[in-house]
């Protein structure tokens, strides 16, 4: 099969060096999914002293020209330029921590390389306001993408929180009435916030919702759990430590 460029956007997830002046980015495209690339001459310094592997860290979000082919793994890039540029991401530290802690939580939740645009539109959009947002919902903002994330991809979770279905059992995904035998299971104040900011249609509903900082860690610690129960080989995420400390 020959290889046809497309025009697409792209996610970018992770970026490492390849030879003595290029990098394989892994990006996740509007059109294919998650791909590898091989960006050749990215990190050789131009005339004006810069390089061009500043276009592939991680979340930044391309336009991109690039050949694909199905059968191969490591594709090429003809062409690319920034398709939005942040204003506070990459210079503020909080919301580079949980941008950084989202890009990681994709890493190892993404592993197909099949295309969902529904998927990368939920991306692209909650990283761009991210960007906007205020403090309240920067701090929301993980517990918020870890819900929605799990939603996009096929084990969202089911039910609301009530008085008879208080108990929340994150290996079935659904709210029940009764603790269950196992000890994968939210309740009570957790599990009403829990179905809180399910309820939120966006980010900008995030910044009604008051917590405090142990609660969230709480609450990360426990949909990260959630993911682990879901996903077979989650890893653990070493963002989560960086985020921790930039949230207290």
């Amino acid at each position: 099969m020959s290889e046809t460029i497309h025009k697409t956007k792209g996610i970018v997830i992770k970026c490492v060096k390849y030879g003595d002046t290029s990098i394989i980015a892994t990006i996740y495209t509007e059109l294919f999914g998650v791909q590898s690339y091989i960006v050749k001459g990215a990190r050789k310094a131009s005339k004006k002293g810069s390089n061009n592997a500043n276009y592939f860290i991680p979340a930044t979000i391309l336009d991109l020209q690039v050949y694909h082919n199905e059968l191969k793994q490591l594709q090429f890039i003809k062409e690319y330029q920034w398709s939005f540029l942040y204003r506070q991401i990459p210079y503020d530290v909080i919301k580079n921590a949980v941008a950084m802690f989202a890009i990681e939580l994709l890493q190892h939740s993404i592993k197909q390389p099949e295309n969902n645009p529904n998927l990368f539109y939920f991306i692209e959009t909650s990283l761009q306001d991210l960007d906007t947002c205020d403090a309240t919902t920067t701090a929301n903002f993980p517990l918020y993408f870890i819900l929605k994330l799990g939603d996009q991809l096929g084990f969202g979770i089911q039910g609301i929180y009530s008085e008879d279905t208080a108990v929340l059992d994150l290996q079935q995904g659904f709210y029940i009435q009764h603790t269950p035998i196992h000890p994968y299971f939210i309740e009570n104040n957790l599990a009403e916030i829990t179905s809180e900011i399910l309820a939120a249609t966006s980010i900008v509903d995030l910044s009604s919702i008051k917590l405090n900082q142990n609660i969230r860690r709480q609450l990360i610690e426990y949909y990260i759990q959630y993911f682990a129960l879901h996903i077979s080989n989650f890893l653990q995420l070493k963002s989560f430590d960086v985020l921790k400390d930039v949230l207290e």
